[in-house]
């Protein structure tokens, strides 16, 4: 599976679409609104002005929903800062980023108003599609960096086949309790690679005391397997696990699918970071948020269907291309809404969510 054109956000901005069914990364990227405005504000300090252009990147950007909500948040937050040193605000450059398989058509009809509702401030807009795992942008040239729910996307999938050619995480897709410990290590040591060199990436794009922002799916602890750090892959691996048993997928396409994604632990990313070195960390901090919705009394298996509905907005272009787009229906509409919702109706499932501040080191 070649990651980078295989991933890419359910496209349109229909009631299936990334657009539409994108409510928890919304609700992750409201919730990481401070950290963003704290950086933007450290940012602005004394010895930045006068500056006549502010350059910012949202990486990773898919269709809008939770752009939307950092680029008002930079904004507002430029604008209370001018406001209050008394200086002329800088032009802003917002550049997007996301995998060239992405709806970048979506994502500017979405933002058509944005700059009309933001007179105030002159605001540009421009796409950047390619990879973050390598450079795309001149050196030095970025203020602020900011990249929500996309960092944990893994540039490739880890070697998981024995020396006899073998699947080692059999019958799964993602790491779970069974899993060998190969299959775990596996996995960290290419978040490991994946992050150094995407901070090393953005360390030469970016000017000195410039601020990168992370907001990633992870996990609370040292457990790989704690289900709530992978809650989504876990239910849905057991989903595709029934249509094999039920015989709809072959048994082979599911020992050989293995997702490009991983929940790290804040000690985890922390290591990574200190060991890279272009980047002090400035806060830190680990968020919980209920994965099913706060309407306590919403039927389960409702919260279920919208679940699954979400879940193939993100999962779906990997699946559809490893098992194929006839399944796909049965898989999220059948399987995988039932799968949840018994799951909740038993208890509640928190996700895990690290928010990271970062400030560049002066070269």
């Amino acid at each position: 599976m070649d990651v980078k054109e295989v991933l890419f956000m359910s496209r349109g901005d229909g009631e299936d679409s990334y657009a539409q069914t994108s409510t928890y990364p919304q609700k992750i990227a409201s919730l990481a609104k401070p950290a963003v405005a704290s950086a933007v504000a450290s940012l602005l300090e004394e010895g930045f002005f006068p500056c006549e252009l502010l350059s910012v990147a949202d990486l990773g950007c898919a269709l809008g929903p939770s752009t939307v909500i950092f680029m008002s948040t930079v904004m507002e937050s430029v604008r209370k800062k001018c406001a209050h040193s008394k200086c002329p605000p800088p032009e802003l450059q917002f550049y997007l980023n996301d995998l060239p398989g992405n709806d970048f058509n979506t994502l500017f009809k979405s933002l058509s108003s944005f700059s009309q509702n933001n007179e105030s401030l002159s605001c540009f807009i421009m796409g950047a599609p390619g990879t973050f795992h390598g450079r795309l942008f001149p050196r030095n040239c970025l203020h602020l960096v900011h990249s929500s729910y996309s960092v944990h996307w893994l540039s490739q999938v880890p070697n998981l086949k024995s020396k006899e050619g073998l699947p080692l995480n059999k019958g799964r897709i993602y790491i779970s309790e069974t899993s060998p410990g190969v299959v775990k290590e596996a996995y960290l040591a290419q978040f490991r690679v994946d992050l150094s060199t995407f901070l090393k990436f953005r360390s030469e794009e970016m000017v000195n005391n410039g601020y990168l922002v992370l907001v990633l799916n992870g996990r609370k602890d040292k457990d790989f397997a704690g289900i709530n750090s992978h809650y989504i892959m876990e239910k849905l691996g057991e989903a595709i696990a029934n249509l094999v048993s039920e015989g709809f997928v072959e048994e082979g396409k599911l020992d050989t699918l293995n997702m490009p994604h991983y929940t790290a632990s804040s000690e985890e990313v922390q290591g990574i970071i200190d060991e890279e070195g272009s980047f002090e960390i400035e806060h830190m901090e680990i968020i919980e948020v209920d994965v099913g919705g706060t309407t306590p009394d919403e039927d389960p298996h409702s919260r279920g269907r919208k679940m699954a509905k979400d879940a193939r907005s993100f999962t779906g272009s990997i699946i559809s291309h490893h098992l194929g787009k006839e399944i796909m229906d049965k898989l999220y509409y059948e399987k995988l809404p039932i799968i949840i919702g018994d799951d909740l109706a038993k208890e509640r499932r928190m996700g895990i969510s690290i928010i990271v501040v970062l400030k560049k080191h002066i070269l």
